[in-house]
């Protein structure tokens, strides 16, 4: 490693486990330049010198403008990436379309690979990085109801070319964690109780994870405390 500056870039930093991962990364001085693309006034609020706010909505992005858009994010040299884009369409496979999929997969997979491919450039040529995606516990049992489009496009995310292993020579560890139900909005929005407690009732540990949870999962696998796991898909769901 020559040159350590601990700066982060995140992908999707307005979602509920974002925004905690923004802040334990800040009080650790970490220079952190965060994107959304919906407004979120608790990550507006988190005003901080060290706090770089990025907007985009990748939906708008297509084949004439992805390579203006993508330069915005290597402005810096990273040493860590976090994606944490987690778009839902609410589709299942029987009302799935071409459209929708080309959407969803740009959105949770394609653009945030290009990111991903631009930046780790400068974390082979500084000898360090650490790739974090993040993905869902939904791939496991192949989407949920209305949720087939979200968990394909996860999918892919997981998917790692063997190519990723040769960056390990130069210290750039690259990992998936598959996240599980977790306590945050999308779940509190869950118009049925019930259907909330059957949920929670299929882990075997009883309960939904919190966000600082996933957080204190995420934090060590972009740290120098993980020095030797690369090239794997880690599960953080309860025990399902």
């Amino acid at each position: 490693m020559k040159d350590f500056k601990k700066r982060v870039l995140i992908l999707g930093g307005s979602s509920d486990i974002g925004i905690q991962l923004i802040q334990n990364l800040l009080e650790d001085n970490w220079k952190i330049v965060a994107h959304y693309s919906s407004k979120n006034d608790k990550l507006i609020k988190l005003k901080h010198k060290n706090l770089n706010l990025i907007q985009m909505n990748f939906k708008k992005i297509n084949e004439k403008n992805y390579t203006k858009k993508i330069n915005i994010f290597s402005k810096y040299k990273y040493d860590a990436f976090v994606n944490l884009i987690g778009f839902i369409d609410n589709r299942s496979l029987k009302n799935t379309n071409l459209k929708s999929l080309l959407e969803i997969f740009k959105i949770n997979s394609f653009i945030p690979m290009l990111i991903m491919k631009k930046i780790v450039k400068s974390m082979l040529k500084n000898s360090y990085g650490r790739i974090l995606n993040c993905s869902s516990i939904g791939v496991k049992f192949g989407g949920g109801e209305k949720s087939f489009n979200y968990s394909f496009s996860k999918h892919s995310v997981e998917f790692i070319p063997n190519i990723y292993k040769q960056w390990s020579k130069n210290d750039v560890l690259i990992n998936n964690l598959r996240i599980g139900v977790t306590n945050t909005k999308i779940h509190k929005k869950m118009k049925k109780v019930s259907s909330l407690k059957k949920r929670i009732d299929l882990i075997p540990v009883n309960r939904m994870a919190t966000t600082k949870e996933i957080v204190n999962y995420i934090l060590f696998l972009i740290s120098h405390k993980n020095s030797y796991m690369t090239g794997e898909t880690i599960t953080a769901s309860g025990g399902e």
